[in-house]
């Protein structure tokens, strides 16, 4: 019936993953280091090059981890071979981002400057003054700074300005329109 929970996890070579006691994973890779400790209902083991996330019972809590422990360690293993970018755009005239260091200065159409500071494991790499490419090892870190950022200036619907995600469309709204 579980259909992702029982898939295993190829690990490639050049990462090594540790399991200590109450499911702390440790992923070692060429990008870094990562560990979570996991839910220890679950029963975790490593046979080979392979990592299988097995459930002792039917409980639906237990179900309902079951996958999500599986998902948790792939992305950890994806994490530390190619690492996770997430692409913004910004749209808007006279908006921009610039980068001062570990900083992210946006001009947003605010009569003060919005500074980001990078998080740790987070960096943030600026492609032109237009797109925003934040990039890391830690899938949750990223797509949470991503979000942070579109958030200064959520894209509106009739001009499209703001701060949008380069895979995302915004549905248009036409305008007023003239008296007649």
């Amino acid at each position: 019936m579980s259909r992702i929970g029982r898939m295993p996890i190829a690990v490639p070579a050049g990462v090594t993953v540790t399991i200590a006691e109450n499911n702390l994973v440790t992923v070692k890779g060429p990008k870094g280091t990562l560990e979570r400790v996991l839910p220890a209902e679950l029963e975790i083991k490593q046979e080979g090059s392979e990592i299988i996330v097995t459930r002792p019972n039917e409980l639906k809590r237990i179900k309902s981890l079951h996958g999500l422990t599986r998902t948790l360690i792939k992305n950890m293993v994806v994490g530390v071979t190619e690492g996770y970018e997430k692409v913004l755009e910004i749209n808007g005239v006279g908006y921009r981002a610039a980068k001062q260091g570990s900083k992210l200065v946006l001009s947003l159409g605010y009569s003060h400057p919005v500074e980001m500071e990078d998080p740790e494991g987070v960096t943030t790499v600026l492609d032109g003054q237009n797109i925003i490419k934040v990039q890391g090892i830690d899938k949750e870190k990223v797509g949470q700074h991503a979000a942070v950022i579109r958030e200064k200036r959520l894209p509106e619907p009739y001009k499209g300005k703001g701060i949008k995600y380069a895979t995302e469309t915004i549905r248009r709204k036409v305008g007023k329109t003239g008296k007649k």
